[in-house]
């Protein structure tokens, strides 16, 4: 296990320094990326105005989207009454991780 290291992160144009475990450190920066993505969709949109509006509007909006794919997942077939909630957790976390291969992978191509 290694240590934490600290993760400079942009969001909207402004800078946080984020304190995480090292191996966490890359699934951090893509999340970042995806939350400044999200809110920087919402300034363009024009309806929001202010950095606090746009974040919470972003939270809401990836919030709603990881609560429908949980949904999705626990009521597919991939689902099974005798999983523990440790072990559909983690088979989400694969499904998520993959996800986020395929689109690193589209952007860098």
């Amino acid at each position: 296990m290694t240590g934490e290291v600290t993760v400079t992160l942009s969001l909207l144009d402004k800078q946080y320094q984020i304190a995480c475990k090292a191996e966490e450190q890359a699934d951090l920066i893509s999340a970042a990326q995806y939350l400044d993505k999200q809110m920087r969709s919402i300034r363009s949109n024009g309806k929001t105005v202010g950095l606090e509006r746009i974040a919470v509007m972003a939270a809401i909006n990836v919030s709603y989207e990881l609560q429908r794919h949980i949904k999705s997942e626990i009521e597919g077939p991939d689902f099974s009454a005798n999983e523990s909630t440790e072990e559909t957790f983690l088979k989400l976390k694969r499904k998520v991780d993959e996800a986020l291969y395929h689109l690193r992978q589209l952007e860098i191509g």
